[in-house]
């Protein structure tokens, strides 16, 4: 009773995937976000559906402090601290879709830009979770850009 449950489950979630690809293959930006390397169909529908039209965003800070990957700088008279954490304030799929394109972009070796910057955080002494975030700003600067232009993403 419960494999036949599971499997009725299993057919509708392929088909409900079926469905958002085929839903965000009508969007132009659909294609240009494909184009950067480690980012997939359903990271791709993800960035569309979370980020919206790219136009409500005047400057690419914007579209961070948006994702909540923006630090939060706490500071009390002369006192600034040291150790900043994220906002976190804004959207968690749009930050979950973003560290997952950055893991596989990483991984991909096809995306030299993200592994150099990464490098780069890297030897600065900072610590892997705080390189990733690092390098997902720095994506989302990308995916503003050729949003806006509506280029594909030059390796």
């Amino acid at each position: 009773m419960y494999i036949q449950m599971l499997l009725q489950q299993k057919e509708f979630l392929s088909i409900l995937e079926q469905e958002i690809d085929e839903l965000a293959m009508q969007f132009e930006e659909y294609e240009i976000l494909r184009s950067i390397p480690g980012v997939g169909c359903k990271i791709a529908a993800t960035l569309i559906s979370e980020i919206g039209e790219i136009k409500q965003f005047s400057h690419p800070k914007k579209l961070v402090a948006y994702a909540g990957i923006d630090p939060r700088i706490y500071q009390s008279g002369k006192f600034t601290a040291t150790i900043n954490c994220i906002t976190k304030r804004g959207s968690s799929k749009l930050r979950q879709a973003l560290y997952t394109a950055v893991q596989c972009g990483l991984t991909n070796s096809r995306n030299t830009k993200l592994r150099e910057f990464y490098n780069k955080k890297r030897s600065e002494g900072k610590p892997h979770k705080v390189a990733i975030i690092a390098c997902a700003n720095k994506l989302l600067h990308w995916i503003y850009a050729i949003l806006k232009h509506k280029e594909n993403f030059i390796v």
